[in-house]
């Protein structure tokens, strides 16, 4: 009897001990757990959220802008019509039009409405050589009459010295607009080629920045040699059709047949009249001849900025915009924009530095405009800020010379402000919770 009750004590000492060891090791209730991992989830969602609505409310403010912008303009009767694009890193914001196609129509521009591009051409031209160069196709240092040589300027010394690089930074000694009226006679760059032993240079080649139409669209013929294609095939295939720039034309049959097209315009006393599309430049693609609309020029944008690798890196991109040469003086319209410190050309683009709000750090613009059967265009790239900006006019217009820094001070006001949060309107109180 003694000995069950001493068994019987122990087993509830040994119960008891258990009891306690299980109890220390027992896992602590994840209840808290739950409820921390429950609310750091929704603070990824509020915070989503709010990316969300910034974005919108951002893209919303600046299509308000816009929008206002070109209305005024159209009111005072500066434009007919515009197609623009803009484009905020990887992000195409706007690519809307605004106006009318024709004066004297109903029918309204829009994101699909084409135009002729005239120059901003030359920068499609200057990123295609450089895809050809990284290919090993074309070099900088490759002779214009190794290419061409029916090709002479000066005599034979000089001839040697024009280069590619040459030719698509307007440095080739050729006076300013050399042969432009018989690119736009509609001559062939090969018969135009030939015409250029009577031409005196005015520098040594590589040594004067002096603008080109006939001796730039020489490099469509080079591009022929090399890849057997003419520019406007070699276009399509290497950008146009990858990036789904599906309006985009580069001759006259093609554009006359669309039926979305904003038509040219000339000023009259009593207001615009419309005229005729013309055939010009389709002899010299590279120079003037692409036409486009706001949604592709968009895309067109956004690869420029790098966001296509796949097509080519931001480093070989980047020597197109490297500058060859400086534009000197003060008289040209960009040289004017605020904060101007200086300009220069690379391949097919101007460069521009400028300084802002007193700062001492220059930034950078790559930049053309283009001027084309009365249409007029601008197309600009803020690489420090990835931001682009293209605008197409059916007109030639004074605001053209103004309207890439009037966009780009939208822009910086209405992106460069901090939104509060009470703002969003989101009418959701746990978002407010979180976020302030």
């Amino acid at each position: 009897m003694k000995r069950s009750k001493i068994l019987i004590g122990a087993s509830l000492i040994f119960l008891a001990l258990f009891a306690l060891i299980f109890s220390a090791f027992k896992p602590e209730e994840k209840s808290n757990s739950i409820v921390a991992i429950s609310t750091l989830d929704k603070q990824k969602d509020v915070l989503g959220s709010h990316g969300t609505l910034l974005y919108k409310k951002h893209q919303e403010e600046l299509g308000a802008a816009v929008r206002a912008y070109f209305e005024k303009a159209i009111a005072e009767g500066d434009i007919v019509g515009a197609g623009v694009s803009i484009v905020k890193k990887d992000s195409v914001v706007i690519s809307d039009g605004y106006g009318k196609r024709q004066i004297n129509s109903d029918a309204a521009v829009d994101g699909g409405t084409i135009f002729r591009l005239g120059s901003l051409s030359k920068g499609f031209a200057g990123v295609l050589a450089t895809e050809l160069k990284e290919e090993g196709k074309l070099h900088w240092e490759d002779k214009v009459s190794d290419f061409i040589p029916e090709f002479r300027l000066g005599d034979t010394n000089n001839t040697n010295k024009i280069t590619l690089a040459n030719i698509l930074s307007h440095t080739s000694g050729t006076p300013y607009h050399s042969y432009t009226n018989l690119v736009e006679a509609g001559l062939p760059l090969q018969d135009i080629a030939k015409r250029f032993k009577a031409v005196k240079p005015i520098s040594e080649p590589g040594s004067m920045y002096s603008y080109q139409n006939a001796m730039f669209a020489l490099c469509g013929e080079m591009i022929l040699k090399v890849t057997g294609q003419d520019i406007g095939a070699v276009l399509t295939n290497t950008f146009f059709n990858p990036l789904g720039m599906c309006s985009t034309t580069m001759d006259y049959e093609s554009l006359s047949h669309m039926e979305n097209v904003a038509m040219p315009h000339t000023k009259r006393r009593n207001g615009w009249r419309t005229i005729p599309l013309s055939d010009n430049y389709y002899n010299a693609i590279a120079a003037g001849g692409i036409s486009a609309n706001a949604v592709d020029m968009a895309k067109w944008m956004r690869f420029l900025m790098g966001y296509n690798p796949e097509l080519m890196t931001k480093n070989a991109l980047a020597e197109t915009f490297t500058p060859f040469i400086e534009i000197k003086g003060e008289s040209k319209y960009y040289q004017r924009w605020p904060g101007h410190t200086s300009s220069y050309y690379g391949f097919g683009w101007r460069i521009h530095k400028f300084v802002e709000n007193g700062s001492n750090d220059e930034k950078t613009i790559w930049h053309h405009g283009g001027s084309v059967n009365n249409y007029r265009n601008e197309i600009a790239i803020y690489p420090d800020t990835e931001l682009g900006i293209c605008v197409l006019l059916s007109n030639n217009s004074r605001i053209s010379k103004t309207v890439i820094p009037d966009l780009y001070a939208i822009v910086k006001g209405i992106y460069g402000q901090t939104t509060p949060y009470h703002q969003l309107n989101t009418g959701n109180d746990m978002v407010q919770l979180h976020l302030e």
